[in-house]
């Protein structure tokens, strides 16, 4: 079967922002020893600077030494939305890929001890790869999408979209509560069990179904 395929966007249009949302599978949320679950999705964002695409290679932050990878779906925005309703919400999907959220855990641990944002553990260069986007034509099922990540051959995480907290058309609908949503926006849509430590020298392998499977080295 042919797909088609929508061109790495920072080769396609403009990326006005990345968003991301934070404790959005159980399975995560037991692992990490979450303890209270949001009335609403965690939102942070992240620079288009961060954009990484396959094969990379991918530079991690001087100032971490512990910087973990996080595989989850995500969402390029096709439509402008502003408070839209969960079932106006697909309607603004343009293509769907995968991605992975490199995190500096030690940094990211130390602002929530000091009660600080997220930005210098989320948002340095080089912390969002994506992979191309496939129609969202070709996934009918949102709401049940496999995914996975190898680290040089082995399975790390195998995350499916059934196991959301907050669903993608509740993350949309919300986010467009806050802010406008507007073509060429990337949105990560959280992450499943898994997450570990990444190394120089490392190759992240993620997948998307049957549909997307690409490799980043970490330098």
């Amino acid at each position: 079967m042919t797909h088609a395929i929508l061109q790495p966007v920072e080769k396609a249009f403009h990326v006005p922002k990345i968003l991301g949302v934070g404790h959005n599978y159980w399975d995560r949320f037991i692992e990490a020893n979450y303890q209270d679950v949001h009335l609403h999705p965690v939102i942070f964002m992240k620079p288009s600077q961060a954009i990484v695409h396959s094969p990379g290679p991918v530079e991690l932050p001087f100032y971490s030494n512990l910087v973990e990878f996080e595989v989850e779906v995500t969402l390029l925005i096709g439509v402008e939305g502003r408070n839209i309703d969960e079932t106006e919400a697909s309607g603004l999907i343009a293509g769907i890929g995968v991605g992975v959220d490199l995190t500096a855990r030690d940094v990211l641990n130390e602002a929530r001890k000091d009660g600080r944002d997220w930005t210098e553990a989320k948002c340095f260069d080089q912390s969002a790869l994506i992979s191309h986007f496939v129609s969202v034509l070709h996934f009918p099922r949102q709401d049940n999408l496999h995914f996975r990540l190898f680290q040089n051959g082995i399975l790390r995480q195998n995350g499916n979209t059934a196991n959301m907290i907050y669903k993608i058309p509740e993350i949309l609908a919300y986010i467009s509560t806050i802010m406008t949503l507007l073509p060429g926006d990337i949105i990560f849509t959280g992450t499943p069990a898994g997450v570990g430590a990444v190394s120089s020298g490392d190759r992240l392998l993620i997948e998307l179904e049957d549909e997307i499977s690409e490799e980043f080295l970490i330098l």
